[in-house]
């Protein structure tokens, strides 16, 4: 069977189409759109959302991505809205945050969907792991300076792109989808 043609990648974030590229072994079309996104703690209506107004907007197969990062002491906080607090708190105010707390475990998650008009589908990855007591490492972007993959002593952000790859959600989500998009015409 033929490889399967990859749909345009809707995002803003270049480091995300890097990311993608590197881990599907081949160069992944990005698309910036204005795209609202509803605010929830759970990644998969804001995906579900996302696609549906990218592919109104482009009339195009497209897929969306949306990170979280879901503190178990913070009852699941912030999850989908791990930007906001990012914007507002910077790593090292979230960290200062959960001094107090014994439980700094934590569930990093990417959910990436494919909509063609047609088919609508969203694969989930998730790796376990803790929040660092401050932020270490100079590599990724947003919260990897905060983030211990569980079996791990380091944080994304102190791992190169190739090992954070190994425990990426992103790339288990990434392969699942890119797995079913072989059976589908884009």
């Amino acid at each position: 069977m033929a490889e399967a043609k990859f749909p345009l990648f809707v995002t803003s974030n270049r480091q995300k189409i890097v990311e993608a590229s590197e881990i599907l072994g081949f160069s992944v079309a990005q698309i910036d759109l204005p795209l609202p996104e509803i605010q929830a703690v759970v990644l998969e209506p804001v995906v579900r959302h996302k696609l549906v107004e990218a592919y109104r907007q482009i009339r195009q197969p497209v897929i969306v991505e949306d990170t979280g990062l879901f503190i178990e002491a913070w009852g699941g906080l912030p999850g989908a809205l791990v930007d906001w607090f990012l914007q507002k708190l910077g790593n090292e105010g979230i960290c200062r945050l959960l001094q107090a707390e014994n439980n700094r475990q934590a569930r990093a998650q990417s959910a990436i969907g494919f909509y063609n008009g047609q088919i609508l589908t969203i694969a989930i990855g998730e790796v376990r792991g803790e929040i660092a007591p401050s932020p270490r490492g100079e590599h990724g972007f947003g919260w990897d300076p905060l983030f211990i993959p569980e079996g791990e002593s380091r944080t994304f952000g102190e791992m190169s792109s190739m090992e954070k790859h190994r425990f990426s959600m992103r790339r288990q989500a990434l392969e699942k989808l890119h797995t079913f998009l072989q059976g589908v015409v884009i």
